[in-house]
């Protein structure tokens, strides 16, 4: 899955079991499997505890696990991601939520793009920056 916004990489690995002790690290381990042929199911574990589950900054520990399930809805038109979230270290129990995106209807108006901003190389807010100077040729 890459992250859109700044191209982040989430690697989710299809019907295989879980490490025995995975490493904890930033999107922690995921694994997947489809079920009735249209739900991807995506288990994750082995998060660390540098980042927080929301907006509002909440916390969570090292013992987070997280089962998210994909699913295209409405003909196709929406993607609909069922969450479940446990972490016996934060919460008192389980909870869920619900999150659905809407496909873009109007494609050909806006097109996907990329976003230059992600390699720092543009002039955002119009201060007269020049791009980095680029070598003629390779200086090794």
């Amino acid at each position: 899955m890459v992250w859109g916004q700044d191209f982040q990489l989430r690697r989710v690995f299809l019907n295989v079991p879980h490490s025995a002790n995975p490493r904890p690290s930033w999107y922690g381990e995921s694994v997947g499997h489809y079920e009735n042929g249209d739900t991807l199911v995506v288990d994750t574990i082995g998060l660390n505890d540098k980042t927080y589950i929301d907006n509002y900054r909440t916390p969570h520990t090292t013992q987070l696990h997280v089962v998210e399930r994909f699913k295209l809805v409405d003909d196709g038109e929406a993607l609909e991601v069922d969450v479940r979230v446990e972490d016996p270290g934060t919460f008192t129990m389980p909870w869920s939520a619900r999150q659905r995106y809407r496909r873009d209807q109007r494609p050909t108006e806006v097109p996907l793009h990329e976003m230059v901003c992600a390699e720092n190389n543009g002039d955002q807010f119009n201060q007269g920056l020049f791009p980095i100077t680029q070598a003629s040729k390779p200086d090794f």
